[in-house]
């Protein structure tokens, strides 16, 4: 069955980027110009999804109003000499087939996850986490996809981390299938170093089959009473495959105040309007500071 919808949990606090997100949304702070959560949903419908199901939260209407047209906005910009700019803010709802649900409590990506089953019926659906973000055009989330095609089952995508960093993720015990892609004989959700099964972190991007509602309605609460889709995706591992592609290239966990900055400077620097403006003020930044520059904060 082709993979035709995705489900993008967007519910969260954002506390780590408290005071912005105190009335604006987390999803919505910009890489330069474009909402993170617009990049999620372009990559998405460059790898083929044309129905996305947003779980979002009463907090948070301006999610919708982004998703949604605005016909005095663009009447607006037209008026005023902006066509192209008009059309760039009317192709937004254009982009795919849109469903918010709401997730009135926090009781876990798991939970966010379960909201959409009456969404997403019997059908396969992809998951994208938006504090990950890709700018590869949909190739990585194109080749889980192809794995679910060719495997049927559940795929996930991972990524190799140093060391220390696998306590802050998902890790997954794998053994090798074939290049790129493997098959799961076991998850743990935050690991200390030294008890992580391998150096290979959960991503944020996932294809499930249906099953995965039944075995989240099972999932017990964890930490925090919150219910882990890491736990449910485990205990689909013990009966049935569970597959990984690995992730190769950048990427950037925009959850974390650095990798949002990095991504602010990265994303600007491929752009043709702002390449060379950027680079040459990196470059007179660099070369204008001492070596042993204490950094702010």
């Amino acid at each position: 069955m082709v993979v035709r919808k995705a489900v993008i949990p967007a519910a969260g606090l954002g506390t780590r980027f408290l005071p912005a997100t105190k009335s604006l949304p987390k999803e919505l702070l910009p890489i330069v110009d474009t909402p993170t959560i617009q990049y999620i949903v372009e990559e998405a419908v460059a790898a083929g999804i044309t129905d996305i199901a947003i779980i979002t939260s009463r907090r948070k209407p301006a999610l919708e109003d982004h998703f949604s047209p605005n016909e005095a906005l663009e009447a607006l910009l037209s008026a005023s000499g902006k066509p192209a700019l008009a059309a760039q803010i009317s192709a937004i709802a254009d982009l795919a087939t849109f469903t918010f649900i709401e997730q009135s409590e926090a009781r876990g990506l798991g939970h966010a996850v379960s909201l959409a089953r009456d969404h997403v019926g019997d059908e396969p659906f992809v998951v994208l986490l938006g504090d990950d973000l890709l700018a590869d055009d949909g190739k990585h989330l194109r080749s889980i996809v192809e794995t679910h095609d060719a495997q049927g089952t559940a795929v996930l995508s991972v990524r190799q981390v140093p060391g220390a960093e696998i306590a802050r993720y998902g890790c997954v015990d794998v053994m090798r299938v074939w290049d790129g892609a493997m098959r799961v004989r076991g998850l743990v959700e935050k690991p200390a170093p030294e008890d992580a099964p391998s150096d290979l972190a959960i991503f944020g991007r996932y294809v499930f089959t249906p099953s995965i509602f039944d075995a989240l309605e099972q999932t017990k609460p964890g930490r925090l009473g919150e219910i882990q889709l890491t736990d449910a995706i485990a205990s689909q591992a013990v009966d049935q495959p569970v597959y990984a592609r690995l992730l190769r290239g950048s990427s950037y966990d925009v959850g974390s105040r650095f990798d949002m900055v990095r991504a602010n400077i990265e994303f600007a620097l491929r752009r043709a309007d702002l390449a060379e403006e950027m680079t040459a003020y990196l470059a007179a930044w660099s070369s204008s500071q001492p070596v042993t520059a204490p950094l702010a904060g």
